[in-house]
Formats: C-alpha cells, structure tokens, sequence
C-alpha cells in the first residue's frame, strides 16, 4: 500500500500527511468529473490535424478528480488510432476509447505508454483487442509494481476504480539509440527512449504536425514525481530533448504548451532539488529539517507542492545521506 520509496514507517507518515492538503491551482482545461455519475467528462482538443490531447487535472490525485491527473492524447494515422497512455482507471479506459469512437471514424489500432507510471497504463482493460506497446523496462516495472498502484489508486480514489486490474502492456517496443521511426498509414511517428523521471521514458514526436507527447521527462506548472527518479539521467535526457526543435508539447502533467517552458521550469527545479538535498546531507539535516527549510515560491505556486514535494524528500533525500556518509567515511 506503499508508493516505492515510502516503504519504511517515517515514509508512509510523510504520506499519509502529504495527502491530507491537496495544492489548490486549478485544473487544465477539461471540465470537472462528476463524481455522482462517475463521468470524467472528458473532452478531445484537437492540437492539429489528426491529433488530439485529452486533458486531465493539473492536481495530485483525489476522489474529485476521479484520479485523472494524466494527459492522454490520440492520433488519427488513416489506417488507424493509436493511443497514448490509457488513463488511471477500466473506468477511464472505457470512456476515452468512447471519446475517440466520437472524435474520428478510424478505429484504434495501437496503445503506446510511456512509462511505468499507473495513469500511463490502469485504463489497459479497455483497449483489450489492440497491442499495447512498451519498452521490455517499462513492461518489467509494471510487472514488479502493478499490484501496489492499484492498491493504492484504490485507497486515494475509490469507486473511480471498481473493477480496475492491471491488464499490461503486451508488446515489446524496441527503440535504438538514434530512435525509431514509426509509419502507420500516412503518418510517420518518431519514437526516443530517454531516462531519469524512470528507467525507461519514452518520447513520441509526430514532425508533421509538431506535436510531442513528452511523458513523465517534463512537467508544466508542477512539481514532478520522483518514486522512480534519477536526478543526473534526468538532466541528461532533458539536454538531449532541448535539442529536438519542441513546437507543441505534451506533458504527461500539465498544461500544453509552446516551446521550451515546461522543459526550463524541470530543469530549474531538478537542479535546484539536487543541490539542496546535496548541501542538506552534507550539513546533516533529517528529513523533518528540510521539510521546514524555506523553498523557492515559484516552485510553492505549482499544482501539487503540498503533496508531492513530500514525497520528492521521502524518495530521494535518503539517497543524498547514504552519499555525505560515504563521503564522510572516505575522509
């Protein structure tokens, strides 16, 4: 019932306090769910020709938001839909793949998650009929993680999630070093593997249309998820997307938008949390000292502070103090 990283008793009380106070910036664009219904109500904003984005809460997750935190998108290729990203429910499965029957004529051909994450993949049981792509990593986190996002997904969002079991993705997705490119009918998609939000995060570009579906490796306007995170991989993989020419971009977490914003706002708070959590352990602060120590307020303004920076500290500070030890060790 544990995220990783918060399987000790100071890390599961870090959470269940975290979960008390939501960070209270609004939602994207998407109307609210209704929770008396249990209608997500979600709604396909074309972002070109052929692509849509399906737009979830910039918020951690709750009952009122039915857990749909995710950007999940879909692309019209002529010779079929393929999907990205199921959503955090069977329930949210069901209603997008309703949503895209809807939005175009073509029937959905291929699902594609990005990570390992389980709004990537808990909507799975919906698009039971299709191959649901990912890389051979991200199909062994899912594997070794599943049962625990349900378990918990079911704690934070209840009835959201009646009859949601992991249905995984089936399909290996081989992606080189110089990526994949990717034809389904009349478009050519371009596939690259980055790492560092996880062990495996794949990016889609679509280069006709210029959209880019980035996954978990940028977030807009929120503080980002660390269960799996390795900060210098993470950085890493973000010098190597800024090279990309972004036009349109889709965070997994966040709004849409233009450019290199959201890419910047990472990339600040990743280099800032690494050399604070650095100079913390090197200092000798516990967990509770550098929960109380001033942070930046452009970072407190973003969706999800409240929450998720706790958990930023529960993952990865333990990491920085077992370095100062060693270090210590060594002098």
């Amino acid at each position: 019932m544990k995220w990783p990283g918060l399987q000790t008793p100071l890390g599961a009380l870090l959470l269940a306090c975290a979960l008390v106070a939501l960070a209270a910036l609004p939602s994207c664009v998407q109307a609210a769910p209704d929770v008396g219904t249990q209608d997500y109500r979600l709604q396909a904003r074309a972002l070109a020709p052929g692509v849509w984005v399906v737009e979830g809460a910039n918020d951690d997750f709750s009952v009122a938001n039915g857990c749909n935190i995710i950007n999940t998108g879909f692309i019209a290729t002529g010779a079929g839909v393929v999907v990205i990203n199921t959503g955090p429910s069977r329930l949210y499965g069901q209603q997008l793949r309703a949503l895209i029957a809807r939005t175009t004529p073509e029937p959905v051909v291929q699902v594609l998650q990005l990570n390992l994450h389980p709004d990537y993949f808990l909507g799975d049981q919906a698009f039971a009929d299709v191959p649901r792509r990912a890389t051979a990593t991200t199909r062994a986190g899912v594997a070794r993680e599943a049962a625990a996002y349900e378990t918990n997904l079911y704690r934070l969002c209840g009835d959201w999630m009646k009859g949601t079991e992991t249905l995984a993705p089936d399909t290996d997705l081989v992606v080189p070093p110089e990526g994949l490119r990717w034809r389904i009918g009349s478009r050519e998609l371009e596939l690259r593997e980055w790492r560092g939000h996880t062990d495996s995060d794949l990016v889609l570009f679509d280069r006709a249309s210029g959209v880019a579906f980035v996954g978990g490796l940028v977030f807009a306007d929120r503080i980002p998820t660390t269960p799996h995170a390795r900060i210098p991989d993470w950085l890493a993989s973000l010098d190597a997307l800024q090279t990309q020419g972004l036009r349109t971009v889709v965070p997994s977490h966040g709004p849409v938008h233009e450019g290199t914003r959201g890419l910047a706002q990472t990339r600040r708070y990743l280099q800032w949390l690494d050399g604070h959590f650095r100079r913390a352990a090197q200092q000798g602060w516990e967990m509770n000292d550098l929960l109380r120590a001033p942070v930046p307020d452009e970072f407190r303004a973003w969706a999800a502070f409240r929450t998720e920076y706790v958990r930023n500290v529960a993952h990865l500070y333990p990491r920085y103090e077992r370095e100062a030890l060693a270090a210590a060790s060594r002098r």
